[in-house]
């Protein structure tokens, strides 16, 4: 049973959210501002967290900053309406996807399974003695480890969430192809779950980042722009 922390200061939505994931089977512990669940996730982390941006206390953002320091965690942010602004920042500090209130709650139970079943896809499993190392991914300096969920650059760690990962991957599985949105799209979400372009690439631009931390000269991920992206290996 995977644990869901919601973290949202409308009471009605921690109450009304809370009983449909359950039903669905998932357990959830509920915090009203993100002071009280950073407080609580210091203790124990969840499997996942759903986030509301504008909160008491410490807001959304705030409290994924500090996650970002210790977890790759998956993440989803409840956006306001009409605020794209906050999305591409979320998407930019580390958010795996964002909701839009006033959301479906069939939505979001979607959005949840959809993450849940990526974290697992980029842990996979050994079923043989050895097999971990026959996954492992090399290409030229960047090194993938799926089992572990582990990537390195030129020796150095770098630490991606389950979106980055995933993306990366699809990127340097074939080097010098072209993945269009649409392609990376499918690769990082279910079918039956809606993105548009400005979310793969607020993923890629944290991606980049991520990887120039590392490696102030990574240049690796090229733009084709109206096309999509592809891996250079060098």
């Amino acid at each position: 049973m995977s644990k869901i922390a919601l973290v949202d200061d409308d009471r009605n939505i921690l109450t009304s959210v809370s009983m449909t994931l359950e039903a669905e089977g998932f357990e959830v512990e509920t915090y009203n501002d993100g002071q009280a669940a950073l407080d609580a996730f210091n203790k124990k982390l969840p499997d996942m967290a759903v986030l509301d941006i504008k909160m008491p206390r410490m807001d959304g953002m705030d409290l994924l900053q500090r996650l970002r320091q210790k977890t790759q965690m998956p993440v989803i942010f409840l956006t306001s309406k009409d605020d794209e602004i906050d999305e591409v920042l979320g998407l930019r500090m580390g958010a795996d996807d964002y909701v839009k209130k006033p959301f479906s709650q069939r939505l979001l139970v979607e959005r949840i399974r959809a993450l849940l079943r990526r974290q697992e896809a980029t842990s996979g499993e050994v079923t043989t003695s050895g097999a971990g190392d026959a996954k492992v991914m090399e290409r030229g300096d960047l090194r993938m480890d799926p089992l572990r969920h582990a990537v390195s650059w030129k020796g150095s760690d770098v630490s991606l969430t389950v979106t980055e990962f995933l993306l990366l991957q699809a990127l340097a599985q074939r080097p010098g192809f072209v993945k269009s949105r649409d392609q990376l799209m499918d690769v990082a979400y279910d079918d039956q779950v809606y993105v548009d372009d400005r979310t793969i690439d607020s993923h890629i631009k944290r991606l980049r980042k991520k990887m120039r931390a590392a490696d102030p000269e990574f240049s690796a991920i090229e733009t084709l722009y109206g096309i999509g992206y592809r891996y250079n290996e060098e």
